[in-house]
């Protein structure tokens, strides 16, 4: 393992990560004051500066020429993660969104107080940048809605914290590693070992023939359509220009997190939004989230108006036809079994089986819905997204490969002589591929049902509900949970669980989003061994 060429992947990592922490302290410049910005930003950009200098240097040696092989490359994205992470949180801790060292100084806050800041924000870091949206907002955890508040909690922070929270969601999408690696995968080498260690991110498909220019169409894409959803919010609805940039911010990257307690139910609000308003803001962001749940390459065919090359891909019909399925059954049984007309059942049924596999942002407050509606949310929490998108789950490719996998098997015990390829897309599937999906589903189960175990063990108050959901929905960074972790009429957040809970929740997160073979191939000692 050459640690010199992982310190120069993490550098250049910790470098492009400053630049949108400076573009927030800028904005936190001009609306806050020199001196919020100066604690709650500059702290953690001189970090970020020095620390990415620090690893320059000691990677001088490095001879840019040679390539990152996959060894370093799965190391590198792995161990990069969690310094991105702790320099996100610096501004959470710093800027009181939950308690900190500020409140400590001025007697705010006693010492465990402030500890249990840096953990909470290390939680929400974690939760943004892997685009899980669970969130610890609440009046137990933030000093700016402490005592006997009795407003909106998430609404009264400090907005450059909002926005950052929301930024730290739309970096997380594409991916924190992919963004520096692709900028500067010249200077680096070994770009493609790189771009495939860090999966989740849209797949490096021969979109040009360089790795830059694949990555300059795909990043295209996704700012181009950042900026279409917050035009459109912001012309075409009652949301306000701040709140437009959020949304289009944490929907792209399939986030989640909100600037309200209610997130997108406020809207329904006729008390304050006018009628209809509410039906309106979640029919465009639902196109957007159908957008994120898409691989990112057919979005680029479509574009160029190659729709064969779309409508030919099988992922893409089987995920829309689970979707189909999902929402008329939803519909049905909420009509039935609920006081929602047909017209809402209709639409909360519809905006929640796309959003619970991508943003998981809530129309209504699913928790409540009859069981089977909230098995089906859960099915669709583990399927998940289209592979090369920026949703969650285990994605609808590897669940159609598997399934191929156990029709094959089954045709083999009928008839033993039988050759039978597994074919995608017109394709003979390659073998090692198969294996590979096989290794990703099985380590998923086992780390779901360790996880189980765990927050069971830790939490012996949660109901079973709540601890199956919490444990997909982590590993799937969905964010939204059933039961207690649900959408509900008021703020809903993650703060009742235990410190120890909140930090295996956050290993949870981290091995989610790098799908964890990424993070599991650290455990092994071949990955450590020798230089060479």
């Amino acid at each position: 393992m050459r640690w010199d060429v992982i310190g120069l992947v993490i550098g250049w990592t910790l470098r492009i990560f400053a630049i949108p922490l400076a573009v927030v302290g800028a904005y936190s410049l001009y609306f806050d004051g020199w001196l919020f910005a100066l604690q709650t930003y500059a702290i953690a950009l001189v970090i970020a500066f020095g620390a990415s200098q620090w690893l320059f240097a000691k990677a001088s040696s490095y001879d840019v020429g040679s390539r990152v092989r996959d060894r370093e490359a799965f190391a590198a994205v792995a161990l990069g993660w969690p310094p991105v992470v702790l320099l996100g949180a610096i501004p959470f801790w710093l800027g009181g969104m939950f308690y900190g060292p500020i409140e400590f100084i001025e007697g705010d806050a006693s010492f465990m107080q402030m500890m249990s800041g840096a953990l909470h924000s290390w939680f929400e870091s974690m939760s943004g940048f892997t685009t899980t949206g669970a969130s610890l907002i609440d009046t137990s955890t933030s000093p700016v809605c402490s005592g006997e508040f009795d407003g909106d909690c998430v609404a009264s922070q400090t907005k450059s914290l909002l926005l950052w929270r929301s930024l730290s969601q739309w970096i997380g999408g594409m991916g924190v590693i992919m963004l520096g690696l692709l900028i500067f995968s010249k200077a680096l080498g070994g770009g493609m070992a790189l771009a495939r260690a860090e999966l989740t991110g849209p797949t490096v498909s021969n979109l040009s023939t360089t790795l830059e220019g694949t990555a300059r169409k795909l990043w295209a894409i996704y700012i181009i359509l950042t900026i279409i959803e917050g035009l459109v919010l912001y012309q075409f609805t009652e949301m306000g220009s701040f709140d437009a940039i959020n949304y289009a911010l944490t929907t792209m990257p399939s986030g989640g997190f909100a600037t309200s307690d209610m997130g997108v139910m406020a809207y329904s609000n006729t008390e304050i939004y006018s009628v209809g308003q509410g039906a309106l803001i979640e029919s465009i962001i639902m196109v957007f989230m159908l957008l994120t749940c898409i691989n990112f390459s057919l979005l680029y065919f479509a574009i160029l108006g190659k729709w064969g090359e779309v409508w030919k891909d099988e992922e893409l019909r089987t995920y829309l036809l689970i979707l189909f399925v999902a929402w008329l059954a939803m519909a049905f049984n909420l009509s039935r079994a609920t006081d929602y007309s047909l017209a809402e059942s209709i639409r909360h049924s519809l905006f929640q089986s796309i959003s619970i596999s991508s943003t998981g942002y809530s129309s209504a407050n699913f928790s409540e819905w009859p069981v089977f509606s909230q098995f089906v949310l859960l099915l669709l929490m583990i399927i998940g997204a289209s592979a090369g998108s920026t949703g969650g789950g285990l994605k609808v490719l590897r669940i159609r490969i598997a399934f191929e996998l156990a029709k094959r098997e089954v045709i083999r015990i009928i008839q033993p002589k039988k050759v039978i390829a597994i074919r995608f897309n017109e394709n003979v599937v390659d073998e090692s591929r198969i294996w590979i999906i096989l290794g990703m589903v099985s380590s998923w189960m086992v780390l779901v049902t360790a996880s189980m175990l765990t927050i069971s063990f830790l939490e012996p108050n949660l109901s079973l509900t709540d601890v199956s959901s919490v444990s997909i929905s982590l590993l799937g960074n969905t964010g939204p949970a059933l039961g207690s972790f649900g959408p509900a009429d008021a703020a809903s957040t993650w703060a009742d669980l235990s410190p120890l809970s909140m930090f295996a929740s956050t290993i949870l997160m981290w091995l989610g989003r790098l799908e964890l073979l990424t993070v599991l191939v650290l455990l092994h000692p071949r990955t450590w061994a020798g230089s060479n």
